[in-house]
């Protein structure tokens, strides 16, 4: 196709600039043609008929001049810096129409493929009027993305011909991980404090700082009674005490090619991110420390550990767009770096696929150099998959030798588990909708207990 070709067929799909017919001139022109043709029968002359032709087609160019100018509008669109990923999300554009004319129009905003389109939008607007137009829209792939065009065409009262203009509008939006289990969390912290089906309450005796004095309800350690308010007050009262803050933590979130398997929402990186952020919540809430570093076969991204709920925008920057990459992740690379850039004891939460992790033999060496100075636990997705298939009837021969296979390679992996386990290297797997649940919750349990 040429050029000149491409720009045509570019107007028709709402790019560029033009005057274009509207079915409503079309079917003037055919009901014309029609009866131009019926009235040959009579031995009218072809010279009438292309005079006719032409003369209707002049005098609907005065419905052109019906019609605002270009110059007579002002378009502008106000859309979120930043949009969740898969959140639905409302984009406003004005029109304001400085013109004499009143005018129908349709629009297309030239928002991303992957964006949810709900286009054409059309509408009225009236003279000397500012029109609000408002549409949702959700975007399921993560990343930045430059939106500078909008595409709008408009009619006069007649409609006999359609103007489309293009509005230069230069607008950017971030697309980070779904934050909703994040924002449960700062609702609703005690949801997340879960571990094997028990409410995360006791912490070791003495240790912990000193939070506050409070009644003393039945359960409460009879050593921590404060007898000394309990005089003054005449109440029983009990000192409350809180995990010690300002501890380190270091969340390793995996990119490589396994990370891209498919969830039923989303993939396992995309879970991995938003139960990482929902840690790093929990972990900044409580003050302490958070480091964050993403690789594959090389070192995507790292973020010196700091605390405060500011640094959370910092990490959040620095991750939200991360994309599975088609190499094998190099474990034995990203801990070597670690032990430089990480110096002080550390728990290190590691998101990635355990499977895959359990037979990368030496990962394991380097692991055991860690564990001396640092905590470690691995979090990954369970393979929905697979236990699904230790689970079915075996009415067949091939379901039969499909759930042998299928049970042989869970009870491999638990060998395997157990063997990293005596070396004091915890590996975890969570469904993919308790997976920042559990990751919250092994994280507070090892606060709790002064692990750290």
């Amino acid at each position: 196709m040429t050029k000149s070709l491409k720009n045509l067929w570019g107007r028709f799909l709402f790019q560029d600039r033009g005057i274009l017919p509207t079915r409503r001139l079309l079917v003037v022109f055919l009901i014309l043609t029609f009866g131009l043709l019926f009235a040959t029968l009579w031995e009218i002359s072809w010279i009438v008929v292309f005079a006719t032709n032409i003369f209707v087609l002049l005098l609907s160019l005065l419905d052109v001049t019906l019609s605002p100018r270009q110059t007579e509008l002002i378009i502008t669109r106000s859309l979120p810096e930043e949009m969740e990923r898969n959140i639905t999300y409302t984009v406003q554009v004005e029109i304001q129409n400085n013109s004499k004319y009143a005018f129908t129009y349709r629009l297309v905003d030239g928002i991303p493929q992957s964006f949810d389109q709900p286009f054409p939008l059309g509408g009225v607007a009236l003279t000397g009027t500012k029109t609000h137009i408002a549409y949702e829209t959700f975007a399921p792939v993560r990343g930045k993305y430059h939106i500078n065009k909008l595409y709008f065409r408009y009619t006069s009262r007649l409609g006999l011909w359609e103007k489309q203009t293009t509005a230069s509008l230069e607008d950017s939006v971030k697309v980070i991980p779904d934050l909703t289990e994040t924002k449960q969390y700062l609702e609703n912290a005690q949801q997340f404090l879960l571990y094997e089906g028990l409410k995360i309450k006791k912490q070791q005796s003495g240790v912990g700082e000193f939070a506050k004095i409070r009644s003393y309800v039945v359960g409460d350690d009879p050593r921590k009674i404060n007898w000394l308010q309990t005089a003054k007050l005449q109440e029983v009262m009990t000192n409350e005490y809180e995990p010690e803050h300002g501890k380190y933590i270091t969340i390793l979130i995996d990119c490589g090619r396994l990370m891209g398997a498919e969830l039923s929402n989303g993939n396992r990186l995309e879970k991995a991110l938003e139960a990482a952020l929902t840690v790093m919540t929990a972990a900044l809430q409580k003050g302490d420390y958070v480091a964050v570093l993403a690789f594959s076969k090389d070192i995507k991204a790292y973020v010196p550990p700091a605390k405060g709920m500011s640094h959370f925008q910092t990490i959040v920057r620095a991750i939200y767009n991360l994309e599975v990459e088609a190499n094998e992740s190099n474990y034995a690379a990203v801990l070597d770096y670690l032990q430089t850039v990480q110096k002080k004891r550390s728990l290190l939460l590691l998101f990635s696929d355990v499977r895959t992790f359990l037979y990368e033999e030496s990962t394991l060496l380097y692991l055991k150099r860690l564990r001396q100075k640092h905590l470690f636990l691995m979090i990954g997705v369970e393979d929905e998959t697979l236990l699904a298939t230790t689970k079915q009837e075996p009415d067949t021969v091939q379901k039969a030798m499909e759930k042998s296979v299928a049970q042989q390679q869970m009870l491999v992996k638990k060998r395997e588990k157990i063997k990293w386990e005596k070396q004091g290297l915890q590996l975890v797997e969570a469904s993919e909708e308790k997976l920042a649940t559990v990751a919250v919750s092994h994280y507070i349990d090892r606060i709790n207990r002064g692990l750290l």
